[in-house]
């Protein structure tokens, strides 16, 4: 060894023991640190912050990232009261600080504040520093398998607070031990509707506690939702928990998929393969053992609250749009949520989001019919599912025999149909056959409720029955922006005829790209759209000027090319109004002012510009149905 080698030696041997050193007082230093008090969360993160103490244990330590989606907007905007961002989750703006965290860090104490949406009137909540006891919390134990509790009573599976059920760490004022009061739940947590709102009474129970009661058996440093469901066997109201949950996190700003734990007593159903999916774990609270302690919990909106419940009673103008286009031409009655949750979906299912085209056979078209069936889906269940459609295995013959005979007819048409058993496959399956299928067919059931993970050239074609005429997968279809089509039944029974025909409408337009484009762009406009059938020469009226029109509707039971009222039917008469007062839809009052006397056009109106989610059933006009309008305008005066 050369002398200049044998001192370069003697200089990195030092440098290796003090670096060594330095590593071992870092991480004894590191283990035997209290932890931080009950910061505010975004002041923290819990991959940085100091551990736990040395009896502390969490379900898991890992948290899953949140994936790229392409139709991810922020949630950090605060969007106008009713828009459609406020609608759908993004609307909880107004803060309300119940117990702020200590501005001291070095003093120990918990916080909590709920975000309030003036829109869906109700609120997400988050705190640090709770304390859940599970003793306190009346609720079957959860979690089993439904073969283990058939019979079980719906009561036992909802929980039940005892004052103390939760409680969070402060300073006593006095002999103030509640958090909340009446009127704070009563402002920002409204009973409503619902005649059980359990997160309301979550919150009522928690109780303000010093030091020497908070102790804790168990220690969950990671942010964590609280969520309680009702349907939970449901996809649809299922859906519904899983998007409040998805919103919840991101209103809070959680910055990883954050755990979940179950405060309900429900079993297991095939459903929670998909809430492992979306989030970093899931647990029950009746299957800890002794108090649990949570340094960041957040507690989630009920399902009933989101815009996807309400809109089935309420008016929600929205339509789906990309969201690119959102972000650069901001429009307050469109919305990408739902195009970005679906894909949240499938990304959870690892299933490719930001590939456009790779999720479609590579040549061809598939006819997805999702099917009923019967399956045993919760302890009170008798494993008979309710018929919507009595012919539905001759229906799905005839679309089979449809669909080869297009092939045979058109070799570079390849048709495949889809047999939608859903019932009996995993979750991940059930997705792969959804973003394959360029066109989705079935009777009104929970199982359509997919379509929120359909892609976005999807053509959705729902067979109504009389018994079933409610507008759940029309308005998910609408806030996705999917084309939408409906054959609606005097009763169960369902014309093959009928469905092939429409099939075959839909499946040449799917076919001819020209037809396609123009049908999109048509569909993305909302309001009205005019199509000039002859030129006027006389002139165009004026706000409260009267108009006279001779007039014929179409859209009767959905069906744009049924008639539904005509001023040329026998003993009827031309129609007179004062424009722009408010007198008539909102689509003739806009439609009608830009058209000359002696002019007949084509209105398209949207549902916000028709009837609306009222619908007029004296003619056949369903809930948010769009309408077409043949006007003549005969005088202005």
């Amino acid at each position: 060894m050369s002398r200049a080698q044998s001192k370069l030696l003697w200089i990195l041997i030092p440098l290796f023991a003090l670096n060594s050193i330095t590593v071992f007082l870092y991480f004894s230093f590191r283990h035997h640190t209290s932890p931080l008090p009950f910061s505010d969360p975004r002041n923290r993160h819990f991959l940085t912050d100091h551990a736990p103490p040395s009896n502390a244990t969490t379900p898991d330590g890992y948290l899953k990232p949140w994936p790229v989606l392409p139709s991810h907007l922020p949630w950090t905007r605060k969007p106008k009261d009713r828009s459609c961002e406020a609608y759908f989750g993004n609307g909880f703006t107004r803060r309300v600080d119940v117990l702020p965290p200590s501005p001291d860090r070095s003093s120990a104490g918990g916080w909590f504040r709920c975000f309030f949406s003036r829109t869906l009137l109700s609120s997400v909540c988050e705190g640090g520093g709770i304390r859940m006891v599970p003793d306190r919390i009346a609720v079957s134990r959860g979690g089993e398998t439904l073969q283990e509790v058939v019979g079980r009573d719906e009561e036992e599976e909802m929980p039940t607070f005892q004052d103390g059920a939760f409680q969070i760490l402060g300073s006593l004022e006095s002999e103030k031990r509640k958090l909340v009061d009446e009127e704070f739940l009563g402002e920002y947590l409204p009973q409503g509707e619902i005649e059980r709102h359990t997160i309301r009474q979550l919150v009522s129970s928690i109780e303000v506690v010093d030091a020497t009661e908070f102790q804790c058996d168990q220690w969950i440093e990671e942010p964590t939702l609280l969520v309680t469901r009702f349907e939970y066997a449901n996809l649809f109201h299922t859906v519904t928990d899983w998007y409040s949950s998805y919103a919840a996190s991101k209103v809070t700003e959680l910055p990883y998929r954050p755990h979940l734990v179950f405060v309900d007593g429900h079993c297991r159903t095939p459903l929670e393969e998909t809430w492992s999916a979306l989030f970093s774990s899931i647990r029950y609270a009746k299957n800890f053992t002794g108090s649990v302690c949570y340094r960041h919990a957040v507690l989630v909106p009920l399902g009933y609250e989101t815009a996807l419940f309400k809109g089935l009673t309420e008016d929600i103008f929205c339509y789906g749009a990309d969201g690119k286009e959102l972000w650069m031409n901001p429009d307050d009655h469109k919305t990408a949520r739902l195009s970005e949750f679906g894909e949240m979906i499938r990304a959870a299912f690892h299933f490719p989001v930001n590939k456009p085209g790779t999720e479609k056979p590579a040549s061809g078209l598939n006819v997805l019919f999702v099917r009923r069936e019967d399956y045993l889906a919760h302890p009170r269940h008798d494993g008979k599912v309710q018929s919507r459609l009595s012919n539905e295995q001759v229906v799905f013959d005839a679309v089979q025999k449809w669909a080869s005979s297009e092939h045979n007819n058109n070799s570079e048409c390849k048709l495949k149909v889809v047999n939608g058993l859903f019932a009996h496959m995993p979750m991940r399956e059930q997705l792969r056959a959804i973003q394959e299928a360029s066109i989705i067919i079935g009777a009104h059931g929970a199982g359509l409720t997919h379509i929120l993970s359909a892609t976005p050239r999807t053509v959705i074609l729902e067979i109504v029955s009389a018994e079933f005429r409610r507008p759940h997968f029309q308005l998910i279809a609408q806030w996705k922006g999917l084309e939408y089509h409906a054959i609606y039944l005097d009763d169960l029974y369902a014309n093959p005829v009928v469905v092939i025909s429409r099939l075959g409408r839909i499946n040449r337009t799917e076919s001819d790209p020209q037809q396609y484009s123009r049908r999109r762009r048509r569909k993305a406009q909302m309001g009205f759209e005019k199509e000039i059938i002859r030129p006027g020469n006389g002139p165009k009226p004026s706000r409260g000027q009267k108009v006279t029109v001779h007039c014929t509707g179409f859209g009767k039971n959905g069906d744009m090319s049924e008639k539904f009222w005509s001023t040329k039917d026998p003993g009827q008469q031309p129609f007179s109004f004062n424009i722009g007062k408010g007198s008539v839809i909102k689509g003739w009052d806009e439609g009608v002012m830009g058209m000359q006397v002696g002019e007949v056009a084509r209105l398209r109106c949207s549902p916000d510009y028709a009837y609306g989610a009222a619908g007029f059933g004296a003619w056949g006009i369903l809930p948010n149905s769009p309408l077409i309008f043949e006007i003549e305008v005969l005088s202005v005066e």
